[in-house]
């Protein structure tokens, strides 16, 4: 290897998520997750800027392409180093009241919210509060024995518990959080240990609820509250929350979901809370019906709101450093260049590494991704069915890192 591939690949090295330079002396091959706080981002070259993630650009051309087919309705975004590069807004938000999606609008996130557990799980565990090793029955009662004694909080997290939660009622229209709390409380103590922790399993509703209820036992506050403080309102997230129905009807800047029925028709899932879900992978399943998201999942977000959270995961803001490269270090392999980080894939692009998540409901499609070699951030959020996520995000990877098609995966 010549010298200026070493140069190269140190520089790589010494850039966080945020895409700045590190400041003081750093253990050779260390990775470093973010600047220290109060740095200030270099203006990017043209160099920094792939013609294909510019206005006008192959990406930008290809979503436009699928909006002008119907295909897709929401926000894509690209930043670089903190600076958007891309943005464009497509669909109505809400068709009824003749509302358009824009930058500002707020989306759901099914899955893609649930990092946001992982680091309050990680503050309290920097703050001493609780460890990683704890088992389950160490913060809660009431589990079965073989879950309290032998689960922990890291089999929870990488998704290697061990346990099968079983199937969501996904009919029940609830009226009030508390009872959206008791449900899901409930629901996940029926789970059953069917392989030994430690053994990659589905990411079942155990993996993502319990640990919300450890953060709620050890904060003494609701998740919904402790989330909102102490992530949202650190990154300056200011549109973003955990929203109820009433606010999903009311509140202009959320975009409603648009599920296809069984006919091709679409119909707001929040207006229709009759009307199911005809995929077989969520067969009549409504979003709209719980009137808030349950403790560890989902939660609404905009574009730049989901930016200022994955730079603050790289600034010091949300987690101190070694914290915030435990949440994204590889745990478990899934197979080719996909690993398992604490309720986030991450692969290998391209010879670099993205980290992100995704998500999906009836009307829903969110994801975000970092590009921690380079500083990039790419965020779609989307609010009708048959938008295809997987391939947008595969085009977005494209675009950053240069990578053949199939390269890489979505969150």
């Amino acid at each position: 290897m010549d010298s200026d591939s070493v140069r190269g690949i140190n520089r790589r090295r010494l850039l966080g998520w945020s895409g700045l330079a590190a400041v003081g002396v750093v253990a050779a091959g260390a990775p470093l997750v973010g600047a220290r706080p109060g740095q200030v981002d270099p203006a990017p070259t043209d160099s920094d800027i792939p013609p294909a993630t510019r206005p006008g650009g192959a990406y930008d051309q290809y979503v436009a392409k699928l909006a002008a087919e119907g295909k897709f309705s929401g926000v894509v975004l690209l930043s670089h180093r903190g600076q958007t590069v891309l943005s464009r807004s497509y669909g109505m938000a809400d068709r009824e009241k003749g509302i358009r999606n824009h930058e500002g609008t707020a989306f759901s996130l099914s899955s893609a919210g649930q990092p946001f557990g992982a680091v309050a799980v990680l503050q309290l565990a920097q703050q001493g509060k609780l460890s990683l090793s704890d088992a389950v029955g160490t913060h809660l009662k009431g589990y079965a024995k073989d879950i309290a004694e032998q689960v922990t909080i890291h089999h929870l997290l990488s998704g290697a518990s061990g346990l099968d939660t079983p199937d969501e009622d996904v009919q029940r229209i609830f009226q009030s959080q508390e009872e959206v709390h008791e449900y899901y409380e409930q629901w996940v103590r029926q789970s059953k240990l069917v392989a030994a922790p430690g053994t990659r399993t589905s990411h079942s509703g155990a993996d993502v609820g319990i640990p919300a209820l450890i953060v709620e036992a050890v904060s003494g506050k609701t998740y919904w509250d402790y989330v909102q403080e102490n992530i949202f309102g650190r990154c300056g997230m200011t549109g973003s929350a955990f929203y109820t129905r009433p606010q999903w009807l009311t509140d202009e800047h959320l975009a409603h979901p648009y599920m296809t029925l069984a006919d091709g028709s679409q119909v707001d899932a929040v207006r229709n809370l009759d009307k199911g879900s005809p995929s077989t992978d969520v067969l009549g399943k409504n979003p709209g019906r719980s009137l808030i998201d349950a403790p560890g999942n989902g939660g609404f977000a905009t574009a730049p709101d989901l930016v200022r959270f994955t730079r603050a995961l790289g600034d010091g803001t949300l987690l101190d450093r070694p914290w915030a490269e435990l949440l994204t270090g590889a745990k478990i392999p899934h197979g080719g260049s996909s690993f398992g980080a604490y309720d986030m894939p991450v692969h290998i692009v391209n010879g670099q590494w993205v980290f992100g998540r995704g998500g999906s409901n009836p009307g829903v499609s969110a994801n975000w991704n970092i590009y921690p070699y380079t500083g990039w951030v790419g965020v779609v959020l989307g609010n009708c069915d048959g938008l295809p996520l997987q391939e947008i995000t595969g085009r977005e990877m494209q675009a950053i890192t240069g990578a053949s098609p199939g390269d890489g995966g979505g969150g």
